[in-house]
């Protein structure tokens, strides 16, 4: 059976070092599958049976980095977390001191040098101050990178200080064994021993800062839940850490608190700000009977709150889950990127040296030479590479939970980008799924009587039609036995030695009814509305007509997708008149009525053929399923069941249909996002190193292109955490 563990890796510099960590885990026995994020700092393991945790953290260890499995406890998770979080940020701060004390060193030495680096002098210092100047940057900044280099070397790996260490170490040495020798101001390049490290930490922190912002969502959401709760037990109230919350404890949640299990409310009247959760703008309004959801603020009443779910089960952990899950992936465009990244390094060193000797040939001089080949080996950094694909994830898909907008993986988000057509349910998705009883006809007269007998086989059913039948019964009934739902069909049961049958044309065909008298019941009801059918031992009984109103923002929805120039389509087992119906309400003319469940799917596909584009469904049943899981691209309502929601690859919080846009738009945003992001990468490296290799770039430029070139790649993910969805449809 295979399990899955996830490691927190530290130590982790670049691209290099993250494909480096894969490799190790990979060839260790019983792994499966191992999944590094430079990001987000996880290894993600899939291990069979007989591998030991310990084992696993002791390879990456010996790769030269640190490996702390993450815990089953959440409660001594959260103290984990807490306590990284805190050495990330004391390692932030580091990095700014180093670079602000680095700064006050280099600043001197290119000021010093620039009449030399223009051509209007000779430099302002004398050696003996630049190797001065030069060597406090070297043990407060390339001293690090010292360190993370000799850490990859140890097990014969190298990295993006591997890079910079040999750069900045090549420009000292040469440059004190010149000053030593006496030979003058001329071909020292003690100011790219200081500038190139002190604009690698300035970049180190500009990362380690965006990275932080297009995370943001994430750390959000794991903030909501509240590490302690009020349980009442026997009226008193006493304060425990949430993770010992059972199910059916009661929690009193004061004015301003937050919720901290997911639960009923069995006390109390407020106005709940789920927003953080599910994206929506306004609190809504909880009372007795209310479902409530973890970490959702309660607003100016007290909550009495019965509990139903508290941990890995609450709404907060799935979403978490669901958004780390999609953020760990890999997109097939970045494969390129890791295959580069697997073996960048090794051949900037190659590059570099052969760049070395190239000159020194051509020049015959090792001065001449010595520059382009540090150029080469600062400007090269496969940072970006690396960041390019996880950095957008974790912004794209943190912006898009924060909407509302739950993306279970990152295929999901690859598909969702090309959809060229949209596929809706009726009802439940389109409709409010809360139909009622708008009229009747019975055929001996007696309405009262023809709600009792429906009632009593309809009580046995969850479907939202029966449900509306059960609640317009005026009059008392026992419930039938025996009862059976033929599906797509109705139902049928006994009450008494009665047998009863409520469902469509079809089900009565089958219970002796003619067709004529179907027709003719069928004419004394209105023909916008579902007909439901009632048979008493093959004899027609009579009708109910019931009605569903269309979602208040469905036509906005239909008419967001028109503006992207996305067809939809209405898949219903609703009859024609109705489905016609509410098609012109919302402006869906393309509308395939009187389909069964067992036929939705074929449909689906059907609507791809025709349309020759991939297509998205969007249903909440159980009965839309198969549907949601052949599309293109499935997303369910979170109101909807849970075999709807496990179907689809993308799930919206809440019930607003105009999230359907939104969450196309936000996918395309996030792969154009990663694609802009690579194609930076690859740019940058393939005009930045042959400039470098023929002497066009001095290391300093050099060394400021690769820290620019980072910071740009994770800043461009980060402006895509301001995503936010849009409501104005184009004229």
């Amino acid at each position: 059976m295979t399990q899955h563990l996830t490691f927190d890796v530290s130590g982790m510099t670049c691209a290099a070092c993250s494909a480096r960590v894969e490799k190790v885990l990979a060839r260790q026995p019983g792994v499966e599958k191992a999944n590094v994020n430079l990001a987000l700092e996880r290894a993600d393991i899939e291990i069979g049976p007989g591998v030991e945790p310990a084992a696993l953290a002791a390879a990456i260890e010996k790769a030269g980095y640190c490996a702390t499995l993450r815990l089953a406890d959440r409660r001594k998770q959260r103290e984990a977390d807490a306590a990284r979080e805190a050495a990330r940020a004391a390692e932030e701060r580091w990095t700014l001191t180093r670079f602000v004390i680095s700064a006050a060193f280099a600043l001197p030495l290119v000021v010093a040098n620039l009449p030399m680096m223009t051509g209007t002098g000779h430099a302002l210092l004398p050696p003996a101050w630049q190797a001065a100047l030069a060597a406090g940057v070297m043990v407060f900044s390339t001293s690090r990178f010292y360190r993370e280099a000799w850490a990859a070397a140890r097990t014969g790996g190298s990295n993006m200080a591997t890079l910079v260490s040999l750069g900045a170490t090549a420009a000292f040495g040469w440059s004190v064994w010149r000053a030593i020798a006496g030979q003058g101001h001329e071909h020292l390049f003690f100011e790219a021993a200081a500038v190139v490290p002190t604009l690698v930490m300035l970049g180190k922190w500009l990362e380690a800062r965006a990275k932080r912002g297009a995370s943001s969502a994430l750390t959000a959401l794991a903030r909501l839940k509240p590490a302690t709760a009020e349980r009442l037990t026997d009226g008193v109230a006493e304060n425990v850490d949430t993770e010992l919350l059972l199910p059916g404890d009661i929690v009193m949640v004061r004015p301003g608190g937050k919720i901290p299990c997911d639960g009923i409310v069995s006390a109390g009247v407020s106005a709940v700000d789920e927003s953080l959760l599910t994206g929506e703008s306004l609190p809504v309004k909880r009372a007795p009977g209310d479902p409530v959801v973890t970490g959702s603020l309660n607003g100016d009443g007290a909550l009495e709150i019965r509990v139903t779910r508290v941990g890995e089960d609450t709404t907060l952990a799935r979403v978490i889950r669901l958004v780390e899950t999609a953020q760990l992936g890999e997109a097939p465009v970045q494969r390129l990127a890791d295959r580069v990244s697997a073996i960048f390094v090794p051949t900037i060193i190659l590059l570099a040296t052969l760049t070395f000797f190239g000159w020194w040939l051509w020049s015959g001089e090792i001065e001449s030479a010595l520059s382009p080949a540090i150029a080469v080996l600062v400007i090269a950094c496969p940072c970006a590479l690396g960041l390019a694909t996880p950095t957008a994830l974790v912004a794209g898909t943190g912006a898009a939970a924060r909407a509302g907008i739950l993306i279970r993986d990152v295929e999901a988000l690859d598909r969702a980008q090309a959809i060229g057509a949209v596929a809706f349910d009726k009802t439940g998705t389109l409709t409010l799924g809360l139909p009622r009883v708008v009229a009747t006809h019975a055929v001996d007269g007696d309405a009262e009587a023809l709600m009792a007998f429906a009632a009593a086989v309809e009580s046995a059913s969850e479907h939202p039609l029966a449900r509306a039948i059960v609640a317009a019964a005026v009059t008392g009934f026992a419930p039938a036995v025996g009862v059976r739902a033929v599906r797509g069909e109705g139902i049928t049961g006994m009450a008494g030695d009665k047998r009863i049958a409520v469902g469509d044309a079809v089900l009565m065909a089958r219970e002796g009814v003619p067709p004529a008298e179907v027709i003719a019941a069928a004419l004394k009801l209105p023909e916008a509305a579902t007909l439901a059918f009632v048979a008493l031992d093959g004899r027609l009984a009579g009708a109910i007509a019931l009605a569903d109103a269309a979602r208040p923002e469905a036509a906005e929805a239909v008419a967001l997708l028109a503006a992207r120039g996305l067809p939809a389509m209405m898949i219903t087992g609703d009859n024609e008149k109705v489905a016609a119906a509410i098609g012109a309400e919302l402006g869906i003319a393309n509308i395939c009525a009187g389909v069964k469940p067992a036929e939705k799917m074929a449909t689906v596909k059907a609507f791809r053929q025709d349309t020759g584009k991939p297509v998205a469904f969007v249903g909440d049943g159980l009965n839309d399923g198969p549907a949601l899981a052949a599309a293109d691209l499935g997303i369910a309502l979170s109101s909807g069941t849970e075999v709807a929601r496990e179907a689809a690859a993308i799930t919206l919080m809440r019930p607003d249909l105009r999230l359907v846009a939104d969450a196309l738009d936000i996918a395309a945003r996030t792969r154009r996002t990663i694609v802009q992001n690579l194609g930076w990468a690859f740019l940058y490296n393939v005009i930045g190193i042959p400039l470098a290799a023929f002497g066009l770039l001095s290391p300093v430029f050099a060394g400021a292109a690769m820290a620019f070139s980072s910071v740009s790649v994770v800043t461009n993910s980060a402006l895509l955490a301001r995503w936010r969805p849009r409501r104005r449809v184009r004229k």
